[in-house]
């Protein structure tokens, strides 16, 4: 029996009066379900959580109408099925089995959606409405449905199943239930008021988070990393994800947040995929479920359900893509949730813009230096070099003594070494980051060479294994940048005058794996206690995502002073 209800007031409290209302006189049974009523009706007021709230309303309605199941419907924002099903009676368990959650587009709970009356069915399966249950879904035969109206507008349906005892919802269940409804569309409303004040100020709380670690003069790749870890706890996903343009088209995984990030960093996105078109145009995307989604053609979106991918835009240039998918099955993203990704996704653009005009500056300022050190050891100390050998070489002719004419020429022999060490130094200084050399063992030679001007001394060095042909572009990158911080924190704080860098291609993780390490041992002052362990903290991160790990022990002084730092990841 389906049970069709004159137009009602969009006014909540006038609904909840007039239903109220409709109580009295009906009959001494339903006079005392009211104390119930009335419990019920605080009940669902408590509280300002929106899936809390829906938990309680599920609960409440089905022990008011004494029901052994309840579910909540959340129409989604086109009115066309369900963005959100909340249940009551179902245990987790038997939701696993169910699988998929009702999308609302066939069905009863379709039906409901495009005609939102209160419905009351002594047997739903013989409703010709109705298209049947999934496999090992619970047995149901009796039924009452009711909207609930937040201000004026259909939020969704409030659902009842099988009434206990075997009995049919009564006309007494119905007005109770629709009362109920109404007070939780008021509570629904608070909720979704709160929630949306709540969830503003997280995404600009994040956004603040992000701007000050992208202006912090840090790492370009751990800045991209504090955006993927923002956005995947902002927007509650199983990841966040940054994408840059790859070099050969496409978009490059350059950032991970998620359990297992290894798996996906580096994939290459490739420039035929609809998605990479509209990122690359500017245009955001949202999927309600990556997996089976023909534009999704990564194997990595097999794992995911809904997902929002919107560029990282600032001024009409596109510099990437933020992504954030949720797991199959769970809620897909509300309107306001997609606004505000939108919004924290353009205040990021702007920051990396910023951030890499700032860099440029610094960049600049350090070629400049460069330049200036080349100059003055091109200028002053070989010409000094030079002049010193000259005068050796005339003593070395003017003396009779053999072993000082030996001694001499030794000390001149010497020289040109130094000569040919300086102007070795003087050409990786000139150098561009364009003219970087791609061979990792070249590129570990460079480092250690242009460590040596700052510090005074060259770096011993010790590579083990076949070190350009085992270890990959990815992590090759990140050693270099590894090595990079341990040779800058030896000049800037360890005071060290003997450090040794070691390069072992032949190594093993833990687990048996085949791994690079890189130790660089030296013999300054140490780790201070207490001292900034941010550098440190940047290159385990760097390490973790890749699989691998790194860690710091007693250096080559005496008795184990000074520090070694190890880096280590998987080949």
């Amino acid at each position: 029996m389906s049970v069709q209800e004159p137009q009602e007031s969009t006014d909540p409290l006038d609904a909840a009066a007039r239903a109220t209302h409709s109580l009295q006189g009906l009959s001494t049974e339903l006079t005392a379900r009211v104390p119930q009523l009335l419990e019920a009706m605080r009940s669902v007021g408590t509280g300002l959580e929106l899936h809390s709230t829906l938990d309680r309303i599920c609960e409440t309605a089905a022990e008011l109408a004494d029901a052994q199941y309840a579910a909540i419907g959340v129409v989604d924002v086109e009115g066309k099925g369900l963005s959100d099903f909340v249940t009551y009676g179902i245990s987790d368990a038997a939701a696993r089995r169910i699988g998929h959650r009702p999308d609302g587009q066939r069905g009863l709970l379709g039906a409901l959606i495009k005609d939102p009356d209160p419905v009351r069915l002594a047997d739903l399966t013989a409703d010709p409405r109705s298209a049947g249950f999934p496999p090992h879904h619970p047995p149901m035969r009796t039924f009452l449905g009711v909207p609930i109206r937040v201000q004026g507008e259909i939020f969704g349906n409030l659902y009842l199943a099988e009434k206990r005892g075997g009995a049919e919802f009564n006309d007494y269940d119905l007005h109770m239930v629709r009362v109920l409804a109404t007070e939780a569309g008021i509570a629904i409303g608070n909720a979704r008021l709160y929630e949306a004040a709540t969830q503003r100020e997280r995404w600009i709380d994040g956004s603040v988070a992000v701007t000050t670690a992208l202006l912090s003069g840090g790492d370009a790749d751990d800045a991209l990393a504090v955006v993927a870890e923002q956005a995947r706890h902002l927007a509650d996903s199983a990841a966040g994800i940054v994408l840059l343009p790859a070099e050969d088209g496409g978009m490059e995984i350059v950032a991970v947040s998620s359990d297992n990030p290894a798996t996906s960093l580096g994939v290459v996105i490739p420039a035929e995929s609809p998605v990479v078109e509209k990122l690359m145009a500017g245009e955001p995307v949202f999927v309600t479920d990556a997996a089976s989604d023909p534009r999704m053609i990564s194997r990595l979106t097999s794992q995911y359900g809904p997902c929002m991918m919107v560029p990282l835009q600032s001024g009409g240039r596109v510099l990437g893509a933020l992504v954030t998918p949720r797991g199959r099955g769970q809620r897909a993203f509300s309107e306001s949730e997609r606004t505000l990704a939108t919004q924290f996704a353009s205040q990021a653009a702007l920051a990396l813009m910023m951030a890499e005009a700032q860099r440029d500056r610094e960049r600049l300022a350090v070629f400049e230096d460069r330049d200036r050190i080349a100059r003055d050891l091109h200028d002053l100390v070989i010409q000094r070099l030079f002049a010193t050998g000259m005068m050796l070489e005339g003593a070395q002719r003017r003396s009779i003594v053999p072993e000082v004419r030996d001694g001499v020429g030794k000390a001149v022999d010497e020289l040109d070494v130094t000569i040919q060490e300086i102007r070795t130094a003087i050409f990786a200084l000139q150098q561009g980051p364009a003219e970087a050399p791609s061979g990792l063992r070249t590129r570990v030679l460079r480092e250690i060479n242009m460590a040596a001007v700052p510090l005074g001394f060259k770096p011993a060095h010790r590579f083990l294994g076949a070190v350009d042909a085992v270890v990959g572009e990815l992590v090759g990158k990140n050693l270099i940048a590894a090595l990079r911080e341990a040779l800058s924190n030896a000049f800037r704080h360890a005071e060290a005058g003997r450090i040794e860098v070691v390069l072992d291609a032949t190594a093993a993780l833990p687990d048996g794996r085949p791994a690079v390490r890189l130790e660089v041992a030296d013999d300054g002052v140490g780790i201070p206690e207490g001292g900034r362990r941010s550098g440190l903290r940047n290159l385990r991160r760097r390490a973790e995502s890749l699989g691998g790990n790194s860690w710091y022990g007693p250096g080559l002084g005496e008795d184990g002073g000074g520090t070694t730092l190890v880096w280590e990841a998987p080949l």
